[in-house]
């Protein structure tokens, strides 16, 4: 194989960096910064091992089963090309990294971009000086043209028991309002009709600028969740909001939702419901009336859709506890769940309590979550069969496309499967489609197309001039 950079420069091709990113949404805005200061230094983003000069992989490190994976990765890395760097919330306990792969080149922890940019610099030399026009004023994006990630914050104040993020990431930093916004209105610019709200702790943003106001679209703003979210519902676009503890002041958003706008649906990791267990996990607001307010919710909001996630067989959890989440379910009716085993992390003040719960039994009570789960979404999906809404498209296969309503976010709930029709204009991944829902089972919706919203001709209009 001849080397790329090799022979006269005028003959060299731009040297080209893989990229393997893992982990969370969050994890995700960090490559996406890594991968568009590459750019703007000039280097080429390569699509696979072979046409990588340096490969360099992100990693997650939250879980044991995402550290497996992460350690799997950088050794299929290594198999493939051999030269590898490692970054993310692993790099965070490199010795974990070397004992299975002691030839990576170098090792740094999560959002450590100047470290990373360093490392590439020292094995991959940059081809010229940095050069803004290289990249698009929104950034290089790992989402389709239509969504992206939009990060808040980083880290969190929070000193949940399970969780070791305060101690990968650092304490919670927000981002003023004024510079989120740029962000947002650069990524409408490009296109984007939905943007994903992210931080650790969304809720809390703003606390650590002790909501600092700032000047945006000359008016003073004050760095704090409400503003914030009002401000980003006159974008003309989705606002989906995650990763949001039901603090007081959440209660003020439900008033916002709309279409387009802050849309009806809230990502709230609820985690447990049992009183005595919330306390084990050092859960913050978890002396909140959650039951009362998402009732309180629910009527401002009849669409408002819920989603949450859950940890069984946590340190300690008895039956009457577990069925204690269980009755809460019930009555919390949340449209949309995850739920996990608990599993140890290295480093978590969770690992002191006793008793653990065995295996065999994390196991039992997941299945009877998931099938209680799985009953409250499809009665609440059943219930949607008739109604009309807007749905956006994400791919389409032939005369059927695959989209989301405003109550489905990407990658982690259901879809809703569209059929088109004859005389109506083909559907393309963006488009904003009306429709009808037709059927539904446990976590999807079928729908038939009526229409393409007036959003969407205008933007088809605006492509063909």
């Amino acid at each position: 194989m001849t080397d790329p950079l090799s022979g006269p420069r005028s003959e060299r091709r731009a040297p080209a960096v893989g990229f393997v990113s893992l982990g969370c949404p969050k994890a995700l805005v960090d490559s996406e910064r890594i991968i568009t200061e590459l750019r703007t230094r000039g280097y080429q983003i390569a699509p696979d091992y072979q046409g990588a000069d340096l490969v360099v992989v992100n990693t997650c490190g939250f879980i044991d089963a995402a550290i497996d994976e992460s350690l799997q990765a950088i050794g299929e890395a290594l198999a493939h090309h051999g030269r590898v760097l490692v970054t993310g919330c692993l790099g965070a306990n490199p010795q974990r990294i070397l004992a299975r792969h002691p030839q990576v080149l170098g090792i740094t922890g999560p959002q450590a971009y100047a470290q990373v940019l360093a490392a590439v610099e020292a094995h991959l030399p940059r081809p010229h000086e940095r050069c803004s026009t290289l990249v698009p004023a929104q950034g290089l994006r790992l989402t389709p043209p239509h969504y992206a990630y939009l990060k808040i914050s980083e880290g969190c104040n929070n000193r949940c028991s399970f969780c070791i993020i305060p101690q990968l990431r650092g304490p919670l930093r927000s981002r003023s309002l004024d510079e989120v916004m740029r962000e947002a209105e650069a990524l409408v610019a490009s296109g984007v009709r939905e943007l994903l709200v992210i931080s650790q702790d969304s809720g809390a943003y703003g606390r650590d600028l002790r909501y600092r106001p700032v000047l945006w679209r000359e008016q003073r703003h004050e760095s704090r969740f409400i503003a914030l979210a009002r401000a980003l519902g006159t974008l003309g676009v989705w606002v989906r909001l995650h990763y949001v503890y039901p603090y007081p002041h959440i209660d003020e958003v439900i008033a916002l939702m709309r279409e387009p706008g802050v849309l009806p649906y809230l990502d709230i990791p609820f985690q447990h419901a049992s009183p005595p267990v919330l306390r084990r996990m050092r859960r913050p607001a978890q002396a909140e009336d959650t039951l009362r307010r998402i009732q309180a919710w629910r009527r401002e909001r009849p669409e408002l859709v819920l989603r949450s996630s859950f940890i069984v067989g946590f340190p300690g959890e008895s039956e009457a506890e577990f069925a204690e989440l269980l009755a809460w379910l019930d009555e919390a009716q949340l449209d949309r769940v995850g739920c996990f085993r608990y599993s140890a992390v290295e480093g978590a003040a969770a690992n002191t309590i006793a008793p653990a719960v065995p295996e065999q039994i994390k196991d039992e009570r997941y299945e009877r979550f998931m099938q209680k789960a799985a009953a409250i979404s499809r009665a609440r999906l059943q219930a949607r069969v008739g109604r009309r809404c807007r749905v956006l498209i994400d791919t389409v296969q032939k005369r059927r496309a695959l989209g989301r309503s405003s109550g489905e976010a990407p990658e982690i709930d259901g879809v809703v499967r569209v059929q088109s029709h004859p005389t109506h204009p083909t559907l393309r991944p963006g488009d904003l489609c009306e429709v009808e829902i037709t059927a539904a089972d446990s976590y999807d919706l079928s729908a038939r197309a009526l229409g393409l919203s007036g959003a969407a001709t205008e933007r088809r209009l605006s492509q063909a001039r």
